[in-house]
């Protein structure tokens, strides 16, 4: 009953967030922010934690979101940010980030695509892992390009629960055990 509870609460936060982001014109930059925010969380285990600890004041959890997004991103972005924060929902940030780039790209009638990769990758990069997925898979799909160190050459997409591992590591490990 806990998951269905946090399953809601993540969805209407990311309703929330959403509206507010269409509301203020600049959905798609709102987007872009929110999910390169959700991409410094997810490389920092320090700034998860401290974003979620309860133990510390919400005004040093505010004040550490504005250190961050001030003057960086827009107005819009912060304020999203620091909402879910003050509400005492940083825990859930990454998830809330998620769902909320998900249901605007299911507006636009596409699924994410997130592929972490040990390098950014180029626009060029992206438009054709877009094209292979659409040929493959049959989805169109935006690509949310996660740099992630512990990906050893190639990438790793998520899409909704499909995981396609085209690492090398999970290719060395797939020779591993053809041979053993």
């Amino acid at each position: 009953m806990a998951d269905l509870a946090a399953s809601d609460r993540i969805s209407g936060y990311a309703d929330a967030v959403l509206a507010v982001a269409r509301a203020e014109g600049a959905q798609a930059e709102v987007e872009d922010e929110l999910a390169r925010f959700a991409d410094a969380l997810r490389s920092s285990d320090e700034l998860q934690s401290t974003l979620a600890d309860s133990d510390i004041d919400v005004e040093r959890r505010l004040q550490i979101t504005e250190d961050l997004l001030g003057g960086r991103a827009l107005p819009a972005t912060a304020a999203l940010v620091s909402l879910v924060v003050g509400a005492g929902r940083g825990g859930e940030l990454v998830d809330i980030i998620d769902a909320t780039i998900d249901r605007a790209a299911a507006g636009r009638n596409r699924r994410v695509a997130r592929v972490r990769s040990a390098v950014e990758l180029t626009a060029e990069q992206r438009a054709r892992l877009a094209k292979a997925i659409k040929a493959s898979a049959g989805l169109d799909v935006e690509i949310q390009a996660i740099v992630d160190p512990t990906v050893v050459g190639g990438v790793v997409t998520e899409i909704g629960d499909d995981v396609i591992d085209g690492s090398v590591r999970s290719r060395l490990q797939q020779m591993r055990a053809g041979l053993g």
